[in-house]
């Protein structure tokens, strides 16, 4: 599997603004937020999609989701509010296979978001 624009930018081949990264993720500022604040964290590891995951998966997974509320700390959105997004397939809005995090904040959501 050739790399996602994604996986570049956990290899660090194409730069991003990062606010966070371990041996496991990357979380950086989306290009194109949908809120003031919209940072995406994605895992190094290149699985196309939640329904792509194992059940070796499941202590990134709940990494991917720790991290998140560390980066909504980091953020200062903690105590206002945030929403995490994954989209799984064209039909939610994927537009890159690389398993990603969306983090929204900043403003008030709607609901229902779509």
């Amino acid at each position: 599997m050739s790399k996602t624009i994604f996986g570049k930018i956990a290899a660090k081949e194409i730069p991003a603004k990062l606010v966070y990264e371990d041996d496991r993720v990357v979380a950086f500022r989306d290009i194109n937020p949908q809120a003031p604040v919209h940072i995406l964290i994605i895992p190094r590891e290149e699985i196309a999609r939640v329904s792509d995951t194992k059940p070796a998966h499941e202590a990134l997974l709940g990494h991917l989701v720790w991290v998140a509320s560390e980066v909504a700390r980091r953020e200062g959105v903690e105590s206002t509010g945030y929403r995490l997004v994954i989209n799984n397939g064209p039909d939610a809005g994927e537009s890159v296979p690389h398993l990603h995090v969306h983090l929204l904040a900043g403003r008030a959501l709607g609901w229902p978001p779509g």
